[in-house]
């Protein structure tokens, strides 16, 4: 019994202990005067080799002599603070990236760390030291989604590589503060590198990536992440990346992000992914040889168990207990970082108080992202609805859902509001509004007899609210109702839905509203075929409801844009397991894809003219300034995604895009109102990569566009503004 002490006291109890201990000396570790390395050393000096193994364990336990308390470093925090205490819920990550807003992204990753730490001082304030309940936050996944059945696309902000590197770069320095010696938060970049599913297969899955696709596609946001906005931590995943396991990959771990980009801060691996070192990717034999392999490559952190055999593998010769050292290092640092080892009041971030944990103001913030994600795909002039209408008639599957505003990785609190409360809150008094569900989510009605159709086609609007939810989409175990591990490798929406969906339109001229939910590109041809109007919503949060019938009903525009491209069918893709880029996403799609990259609709009208260089020519030490008009001629005040795209002109025997994305900026525009957008192209953006991974400045002609959506006839025929554009040459 008395070995388990340790594990039982409570914190402020081995804080009391601490301090009462230190009545005459302070220890080196926990003195705030000394240089960091040197407490850092100091607590590593008085830990036996089974202590520090420990302490590199997710649930790191008490050390009562010590006065340290247990310590959970397993923190999840993607769309607000999750699995833990009540806290905001913002729209999915996949809904931020819709908004293409990085100064958006940053103020609500610092609502989430103001709620974190909010949250951590109510929980140690009385002695709860408990899973989740940590300050190091496993998030942004900044995976690029590839292939649309990934399950867990939706936890990303797309398939663009610059869109995530800049909205990722925010909501790292959101989540982290600015304070020159301590850490808001700890932010993690995952899911380092290369990952993307199939879900079902990943622990044992190996990614083959060319080193074009590698520079080009899957690492510049965790480059960006490291260098720019200086993330704490980084997660190695569960798969391999050619032939080694992402949490034993030399290449990845030591030669790119240690020695190539300097990263600083520690390396976690993701949950149970040592386990599969022996079990999935059978590199080693046993478990301590997957402890060795992991902390030589660079592991500091196992989310697990393995490290528990750290000792065994020192006794073995297959480490020096200097190595343990070293990787305990880099870990204690972020949490000296955080100021765990500095006493209360000793962060500026200590006083934080439950006040602010779903606040007024955070719920407005809520809002605001969802009314910013949520994309108008289609709309024959049915919106806006007038809201003093004599009846509207509200039916669908997520109607109702709270799962529809959630996603996954998400928090919980009592005000959730959904699409039919935010419907039924906004309709004038006089006017009715009927609901019915209609239809299940995913399979027929066991009852046949249908009063909804008939009676929706009764009103002067029907507002069906159609799609999926995180049981059919997302991570392996949590999709409870997926028959794929959490992967969406049907492509279509439920039959069921679509066959609801021809019933309220056979025979009838009312206007229907389809409001789809979900978090991956969809098959909606029949959705966009039926409907007067198509609204996507991804997974809006706890605002969601409220922000779609200020959409609905024209209290603002929608101008959430595409961070994905909706191909027609997944015929249209390669295969699932390739993870070559030819033919994936809008940069290398040469179909004609359902929904285009970028795209998305208004209440405004929007125009481009005018685009300029300040030099047409430029050459190798040159930038390039690029300037061009939009002007919004529609009748309502509305915001717009303004995009630059390149083109350079394609050469034998290379892999070049068809378009990329180079910057963006939202701007709003009063009725009739225009402004000039300025953009700085750099040498860098202009630059190419090369089947080596080297980038190079290419010569020659490119073709420069700015526009509010991917410069392709399927954006024209749908809808989209035709974008202004000319040649720059690089010289």
């Amino acid at each position: 019994m008395t070995s388990k002490l340790p594990f039982l006291l409570p914190g402020a109890a081995l804080w009391a202990l601490s301090f009462a201990a230190q009545a005459q000396t302070t220890p080196v570790f926990r003195d705030v005067k000394q240089p960091l390395s040197a407490r850092v050393n100091d607590l590593i000096k008085q830990l036996s080799l089974e202590e520090k193994a420990q302490q590199m364990l997710d649930q790191s336990p008490a050390i009562a002599r010590l006065g340290i308390p247990a310590y959970s470093w397993w923190n999840e925090a993607l769309h607000g603070v999750g699995r833990s205490a009540p806290a905001t819920v913002f729209p999915q990550a996949i809904g931020l990236g819709a908004t293409f807003d990085d100064g958006l992204a940053l103020r609500e990753a610092t609502a989430i760390s103001d709620e974190a730490r909010a949250v951590y001082n109510a929980a140690i304030a009385k002695n709860h030291y408990v899973k989740y309940g940590g300050l190091t936050f496993w998030t942004p996944n900044i995976n690029i989604f590839r292939d649309p059945r990934w399950g867990r696309g939706q936890e990303t902000y797309g398939e663009d590589p610059i869109l995530t590197s800049r909205m990722g770069v925010a909501f790292v320095r959101g989540l982290q503060g600015d304070d020159p010696k301590y850490l808001k938060v700890a932010a993690c970049a995952k899911h380092y590198a290369v990952h993307s599913g199939p879900e079902r297969l990943r622990h044992e899955f190996n990614a083959e990536a060319s080193p074009q696709d590698l520079r080009e596609t899957y690492l510049p946001a965790f480059k960006a992440l490291v260098q720019d906005a200086k993330v704490e931590a980084v997660m190695c995943a569960y798969n391999a990346t050619n032939g080694e396991p992402c949490c034993g990959n030399e290449f990845l771990l030591d030669q790119v992000l240690r020695k190539e980009w300097g990263f600083r801060g520690h390396v976690v691996s993701d949950c149970g992914a040592l386990d599969d070192l022996y079990q999935g990717h059978k590199t080693v034999k046993t478990k301590t040889e997957a402890a060795a392999l992991a902390l030589s490559r660079g592991v500091d952190l196992n989310c697990g168990d393995t490290y528990t055999k750290l000792p065994e593998a020192v006794r073995q010769g297959l480490l020096k207990e200097t190595q343990v050292d070293s990787a305990l290092a880099i870990l204690l640092r972020t949490r000296f970082k955080l100021g765990l080892f500095d006493g209360p009041s000793a962060t500026p971030y200590d006083k934080l108080g439950p006040e602010v944990v779903n606040s007024a103001a955070h719920r407005a913030l809520a809002r605001e992202v969802a009314l910013k994600s949520v994309v108008l795909l289609k709309n024959n002039g049915a919106l806006p609805l007038r809201p003093d209408l004599g009846k509207y008639f509200v039916t669908g599957p997520n109607a109702t859902s709270v799962e529809a505003l959630l996603g996954n990785y998400y928090g919980v609190n009592g005000q959730m509001s959904t699409i039919l409360e935010g419907l039924v809150s906004a309709v004038q008094p006089g006017s009715q509004i009927e609901y019915k569900q209609g239809a299940l989510l995913d399979r027929p009605n066991i009852n046949p007899i249908d009063w909804t159709t008939g009676e929706a086609k009764q009103a002067d609007a029907i507002i069906v609210v159609l799609g999926i939810t995180g049981v059919l989409e997302g991570e392996e175990g949590e999709s409870i109702a997926s028959a794929h591990a959490g992967d969406h490798l049907d492509y279509d929406l439920p039959q069921n839905q679509i066959d609801f969906l021809k019933k309220l339109r056979q025979g009838s001229k009312t206007p229907i509203i389809a409001v789809v939910t979900g978090g991956s590109p969809m098959n909606l041809a029949q959705v966009h075929e039926l409907a007067d109007a198509v609204l996507l919503t991804w997974y809006p949060g706890e605002e969601g409801g409220n922000a779609v019938a200020d959409l609905v009903f024209g209290k603002a525009s929608p101008s959430g844009k595409l961070p994905v491209t909706f191909p027609k069918s997944l015929a249209q893709l390669p295969a699932y397991e390739s993870y070559a880029m030819a033919g994936r996403t809008y940069r290398y799609l040469a179909a004609e894809p359902m929904y285009p990259f970028g795209f998305g609709l208004s209440y405004g009208k929007f125009g481009y003219s005018n685009l300029k260089f300040a030099k047409a020519k430029i050459g190798k030490q040159e930038s390039a300034e690029v300037t061009a008009t939009v002007t919004n001629s529609g009748p309502v005040a509305a915001d717009e995604v303004v995009q630059l795209y390149l083109t350079h002109p394609p050469k034998a025997g290379a892999q070049t895009p068809l378009f990329a994305l180079k910057n963006f900026q939202r701007v709003t525009l009063q009725p009739g109102g225009s402004t000039q957008v300025k953009f700085t192209l750099t040498l860098a953006q202009l630059a190419l990569i090369g089947k080596d991974g080297a980038a190079y400045a290419p010569r020659g002609p490119v073709t420069v566009y700015v526009g509010g959506s991917l410069p392709s006839a399927r954006s024209l025929a749908l809808g989209a503004a035709r974008p202004a554009s000319a040649l720059l040459t690089i010289k």
